[in-house]
Order: structure tokens, then sequence, then C-alpha cells
């Protein structure tokens, strides 16, 4: 019982260390790209503010982040900060 826990629990540890907030999926935003679709790439959000139709959201924190802006549920301006890179496998 006890090894059926353990993998269980590397397992969940994997997943958690598995960010999508990467620079590979970061690269993959595009102006115009729908908010539904860019929560598909790089998660929910961790914030976003809504004022007058437009929508700021940001993933992450203030060490790594992705900042999305969008109008009209489409993506407008998109910044990023300290993202790391997949690694090769």
């Amino acid at each position: 019982m006890k090894i059926h826990a353990l993998i269980a629990l590397t397992v969940l540890l994997a997943l958690l260390g598995c960010s999508k907030m990467t620079q590979e999926n970061y690269d993959k935003i595009s102006v115009g790209m729908p908010y539904d679709e860019v929560v598909k790439l790089i998660g929910k959000p961790d914030k976003c503010d809504d004022v007058m139709g437009l929508r700021s959201c940001t993933w992450g924190d203030d060490t790594q982040s992705i900042d999305v802006k969008f109008a009209g549920d489409k993506a407008l301006l998109f910044s990023s900060k300290n993202l790391k890179s997949n690694p090769v496998q």
C-alpha cells in the first residue's frame, strides 16, 4: 500500500512541476487569439481585471509571469517576465 501512495505522490509532484507557463507556450500567443485559446495554452490566469470592455490577465507572480491584455475577447498586447524554456526531451 505504501508503494502505491509513493507512486501517486511522485506522479502528482511531476504534474505540478510541469508548468504550462514556458517561453515556448508564450511564443505561441498571437494578436487576435481568443481568451479561451490562451487559457488552453497556458492555463487559468491567476488574476484578471475587467474595465470598459478590456480585460487584463496575469499568469504567475512578481518573479515569473505572463501578462495579456484582451479587447473584445481577443489578445491585443502581451508581455512576459523571466520565463524558462522547456528542457529538451
